[in-house]
């Protein structure tokens, strides 16, 4: 009886915070800052036209969060999650309360569901099975973001040789470092849309009134790739000592197509081992199946017919 109102009970706050999440994330307000980045890409040309912003309740974000973040370790892990949707570029209070609010609500389910298959069970098996369904519950969305930046980060240091080189002609025919990457970032929105939004971002930060070598750190810890912790500090070196960066990003660039060949060749190298399990688990049984089998069939049929009447 009492697992069964656990379950109940459990289910009920599960639906109960899963409207009331759906309610508040769709809860428009006005964004100021917001606005303003709009207004700024619009003069820099790389929004045609403002679309209607729609953006979630302050209020109701900073319920979710600071519900979570009194309990113990619960800021350390906001402060986590928020970094690694950072490098998965996806950022935003929006996107860190979207996403703890859905991995509390997988949490529950996976409680409940443990609950109902382990309600006539004794009280040891309950205690583990419920400690089993939360660690699953904050392991698993975990994984799926760490392998989200991982292809974030791919998709960055890609585009990085051409963009870089692309930067390095752009700076050669006159323009400013500012103008520079903006222009780079319209060009590479459609082909590498993830570094030309970086681009864009550390333009509009400038242009906010930010210091470009703090927007170019922030650039650093939102990615976490060392070819553009090494870029942002080429660019900030250039800038201060007044050396001439196109020449330096031509080089770079060299450097970068270099480093990505290798990847590739590497990448080529570890095909074969990779390809050797399923080999082994799938085509070699078949294999012998078809090799060995009707000789097998064979020898039992003559065995048969020696040991046969005559």
């Amino acid at each position: 009886m009492l697992t069964n109102l656990l379950f109940f009970l459990i289910t009920g706050v599960t639906l109960s915070v899963l409207f009331w999440s759906a309610f508040e994330l769709t809860t428009t307000r006005e964004d100021p800052l917001g606005d303003r980045l709009e207004e700024l890409q619009s003069q820099a040309l790389v929004v045609a036209q403002r679309t209607p912003r729609r953006t979630t309740s302050g209020r109701g974000l900073d319920r979710i969060l600071n519900i979570v973040a009194a309990f113990p370790g619960g800021d350390d892990w906001l402060h986590g999650t928020e970094r690694l949707l950072q490098r998965a570029g996806i950022r935003g209070r929006r996107a860190l309360a979207t996403y703890v609010t859905l991995t509390l609500l997988f949490v529950l389910s996976l409680v409940a569901l443990m609950l109902w298959l382990e309600r006539n069970n004794p009280p040891t098996s309950l205690m583990g099975g419920l400690l089993a369904a939360v660690l699953l519950g904050f392991m698993l969305p975990k994984m799926v973001l760490q392998r989200l930046v991982k292809r974030y980060r791919r998709k960055l240091q890609e585009a990085l040789p051409d963009t870089v080189d692309l930067l390095g002609i752009v700076l050669g025919t006159g323009l400013a470092l500012d103008q520079s990457m903006m222009r780079v970032s319209e060009e590479m929105e459609y082909i590498y849309p993830e570094l030309a939004g970086e681009f864009a971002t550390v333009v509009m930060q400038v242009r906010a009134g930010q210091d470009r070598t703090t927007a170019f750190q922030q650039f650093v810890r939102r990615t976490g790739v060392e070819d553009i912790k090494s870029l942002a500090a080429m660019i900030v070196q250039s800038e201060k000592f007044g050396t001439s960066l196109a020449q330096a990003l031509k080089v770079y660039a060299d450097a970068l197509r270099t480093r990505r060949r290798l990847r590739a060749e590497a990448a080529v190298g570890k095909a074969g081992i990779k390809m050797l399990f399923p080999i082994v688990i799938f085509i070699l049984p078949v294999l012998f199946i078809i090799t060995l089998v009707p000789g097998m069939l064979s020898v039992l049929k003559d065995l048969k017919m020696l040991g046969g009447p005559r």
